[in-house]
């Protein structure tokens, strides 16, 4: 099986550069065991996001709700948005995505209008797309359609590209959401984002709770309230969970002995490192390392 790193900055933004060689766009088939981690990590993008799940099912957090998405099925996940996505357990789950940049949905004099108070509104960071009711189902077939243009490029597929990616713009937005902007919820999200950009600017540190409380301005109950609430964690998990993450290509590198490793991504401990790699791999940093060496070869 080929791995997939997907690369995050420490803003968490996406650096994935999503575009064909046309268009600012990109649409893809993807699996997601295939990602060293085994679950696509916690990540934003400027880029407004489809997805259609055509195998298995698929667990995405987006923000501060999860959503679950079966097969033949989607969701669309909005610009700024912190997600994530993990195949249910057992399966090997695939998806179509599909990424846009939000200049490209519509001409610059209809964008103020039609497309910034959509990403701007603080209640529409995803919407679940059924196959269930016509609008949804036609945004289904669209981003399917968007995927064979760009794999096979017949004659003029820009163009049917783009006027497809207009069409489900104008399906999402005219079915009735009533857009709002809320202050606080915006004030929760920026937070967030800054106590984890620190936290990924720092994890070879020794990190407490009160340092990340402090940089997100907070108590550190309210810090914990935080991370519960909008990553399902606290906050010295997410650190522990950063670190091994970090430590995947790392531990591909021939030389690397796993105690080098550990300390590289700022633990203490090697036993430590290999229990807590071990909860979260299933294996242990040795088995992984192995492994992946073995896919070299």
């Amino acid at each position: 099986m080929r791995t997939i790193h997907f690369e995050i900055d420490v803003h968490l933004k996406e650096q994935t550069v999503h575009r064909t060689v046309d268009l600012p766009i990109a649409c893809y088939h993807t699996s997601i065991k295939e990602n060293s981690n085994g679950y696509i990590p916690l990540h934003w993008h400027d880029e407004l996001q489809l997805v259609v799940v055509t195998n298995g099912k698929v667990r995405f957090h987006v923000n501060n709700e999860t959503v679950i998405v079966h097969e033949k099925n989607g969701v669309f996940i909005n610009s700024g948005s912190l997600h994530m996505a993990e195949s249910l357990p057992h399966l090997n789950s695939r998806y179509i995505c599909l990424n846009v940049d939000p200049s490209f949905l519509l001409p610059q004099e209809l964008f103020a209008t039609y497309v910034r108070p959509y990403i701007q509104a603080t209640n529409f960071p995803y919407l679940y797309i059924g196959a269930d009711e016509a609008w949804s189902k036609n945004i289904i077939d669209c981003t399917l359609s968007i995927h064979r243009s760009i794999e096979e490029q017949p004659p003029y597929y820009e163009i049917d590209v783009t006027t497809k990616v207009m069409a489900i713009w104008k399906l999402l937005i005219s079915n009735g959401l009533q857009l709002e902007y809320d202050q606080n919820k915006m004030m929760q999200n920026r937070r967030v984002k800054g106590m984890l950009q620190w936290i990924h600017n720092h994890y070879e540190e020794s990190i407490s709770l009160d340092d990340i409380a402090k940089v997100g301005q907070l108590s550190r109950s309210e810090c914990c309230r935080y991370f519960k609430r909008m990553l399902k964690t606290s906050p010295l998990q997410y650190v522990t969970d950063y670190r091994i993450q970090k430590s995947l290509p790392l531990l591909q590198q021939p030389n690397a002995t796993v105690t080098d490793v550990a300390y590289q991504v700022g633990f203490n401990s090697t036993s430590y490192f290999i229990a807590r790699f071990r909860k979260v791999m299933n294996m242990t940093p040795l088995a992984y390392k192995k492994s992946k060496l073995n896919d070299v070869q």
